[in-house]
């Protein structure tokens, strides 16, 4: 772990801790080496941070985020020393590749495979996490629902914000796309269980 991704993370529980712990549940299932697929739901901004803030003990987590986000300064600055992977919307090969090669690498990768902020909808899957698992067959794949993450955006209400990682629901071994599909669906589903879509 760099000085500047610790620095940056620092920041980021800063924003994710600063007025209220955070409740984080599972952690431990998070594999503490090799390749790693988190599947997240995505409902406000901040759920990346919120989900590298509770992950950091176990891992350190890179996620995929659009690319138009590292036009806005400083904050591509900040998403380089995070180590984040920027991916093109609508043409995911090169975020994919580049996911694929971390993988390899043995890292810890998360993606929303919902896409966008669901904003109260709810969202069909993507492919690109089940492509990533088909890709890299030996990954594990872990859930995590985020809960009342849009509070921190709040100063009327004291956020309580939850983070909950399920077990790992795939052994590794090699699948084929629709396999790979399922497990990704499967995951989303339970995550959705825990946290309905919200606005």
């Amino acid at each position: 772990m760099t000085f500047s991704y610790r620095l940056a993370l620092t920041a980021a529980r800063v924003v994710v801790e600063g007025r209220a712990p955070l409740s984080v549940d599972g952690a431990d299932h998070i594999p503490r080496t090799g390749p790693t697929l988190i599947v997240a739901n995505h409902d406000t901004p901040l759920d990346a941070l919120v989900v590298g803030v509770a992950a950091r003990r176990h891992r350190q987590v890179r996620f995929l985020a659009k690319r138009s986000l590292w036009e806005r300064r400083p904050l591509g600055a900040v998403l380089d020393r995070l180590q984040q992977i920027p991916i093109e919307r609508g043409g995911e090969s090169g975020g994919l590749d580049a996911a694929v090669e971390a993988l390899r690498s043995g890292a810890c990768v998360c993606v929303f495979p919902e896409g966008t902020l669901s904003r109260g909808r709810t969202l069909r899957v993507r492919s690109g996490a089940a492509r990533l698992l088909t890709a890299v067959p030996d990954t594990r794949l872990i859930g995590c629902a985020v809960t009342g993450a849009g509070a921190l955006a709040s100063l009327r209400n004291r956020p309580r914000v939850r983070v909950v990682f399920l077990p790992h629901t795939r052994e590794p071994q090699p699948v084929d796309y629709d396999v790979s599909v399922a497990s990704v669906q499967r995951s989303m589903h339970t995550i959705r269980t825990i946290a309905p879509p919200t606005t």
